[in-house]
């Protein structure tokens, strides 16, 4: 039995903080004691977390944002799964960071919870990133909801000083939509989280509000040709976002012969292989015929070169 199935419970958190970061992008703070404090501890870049959301009641109606006035009042019946964006331990707590958007009427009702308010959570769930070895650059790039397993990656690396240099590129649609708490300044955004001596940052927006105007992945062709695009074996490259950016950057990989991992959304109405709703579909070590996997038993985390992508319409 894999060892993330062995170490996960379904434990009782505290709110923290639950404070808004941009006009649908919230970040969550969840307080764990006792034996879920020790496990928690433990958690790794990549892994995920089922929230129970169903009780939660909706937000005051001059609180719901235009696009969900029809979805809000759905019925929410299953866990939601989210990965984090940071964790801090103390010898008797450990305290999980969570960025959310508002997408639906789940997370609609996640913007009522306060400090000191209580939730169930299922976890720690799936894989994690694998740390790199043998390596002098890491590059990481994230797209929309994807920054925050990106962020929590990004400062592990920091903190084990695993690699001499990380780049990591994060893209939004604008610089609102950016998850990852930032501070405006004269001299333009600042990302706190990711300040590191070995951290550079590179912002990419689609309108042009902040950073590189066009697609994250393009940013990241401009620094490997500015760094002498081609093969290059002391570079790793780990991703998460939407899929079609998941493709262009296993693509991007490949051309280059860079070792990359990706990590993948998917709708997960358990996360412990129950529903058998987030299958991923896998090359075979011998490239001649694909198989399916689950995302939350084997993921979320794959080698890029076993995911088949679906081809761009």
């Amino acid at each position: 039995m894999p060892e993330a199935i062995k170490r996960r419970g379904d434990y009782e958190a505290r709110v923290t903080h639950n404070r808004q970061l941009g006009k649908l992008c919230y970040r969550l703070g969840l307080e764990f004691s006792g034996d879920a404090a020790r496990l928690f501890a433990t958690f790794q870049p990549g892994q995920f977390v089922q929230l129970e959301v169903t009780s939660l009641a909706l937000p005051p109606a001059d609180k719901i944002p235009a696009h969900l006035q029809d979805q809000a009042w759905r019925h929410v019946m299953l866990r939601r799964p989210f990965s984090l964006c940071s964790v801090s331990a103390t010898p008797t707590t450990t305290t999980i960071d969570i960025i959310y958007y508002l997408f639906g009427p789940a997370t609609l009702r996640m913007i009522t919870l306060e400090p000191g308010h209580r939730l169930r959570v299922l976890g720690p769930l799936g894989n994690s990133f694998a740390m790199p070895e043998n390596k002098q650059t890491a590059l990481l790039v994230a797209g929309g909801v994807g920054a925050p397993p990106i962020q929590h990656l990004a400062t592990e690396l920091a903190a084990r000083d695993a690699v001499s240099q990380i780049v990591l590129f994060a893209g939004s649609k604008t610089i609102d939509d950016l998850a990852i708490e930032r501070q405006d300044t004269p001299q333009g955004v600042s990302l706190p989280d990711l300040e590191a001596p070995n951290i550079a940052v590179h912002i990419a927006t689609d309108d042009g509000s902040a950073g590189h105007h066009g697609f994250v992945t393009d940013c990241l062709v401009e620094w490997l040709q500015e760094h002498g695009e081609g093969p290059t074996a002391d570079l790793v490259l780990y991703g998460c976002g939407p899929e079609p950016m998941l493709r262009v950057l296993a693509a991007i990989a490949s051309r280059n012969k860079i070792d990359c991992q990706v990590s993948l959304e998917r709708y997960m109405g358990c996360g412990m292989e129950l529903c058998q709703s987030c299958v991923v579909e896998i090359r075979t070590p011998q490239q001649t015929e694909t198989i399916y996997k689950l995302c939350c038993l084997a993921g979320p985390v794959f080698d890029a070169r076993e995911v088949v992508f679906e081809e761009a319409h």
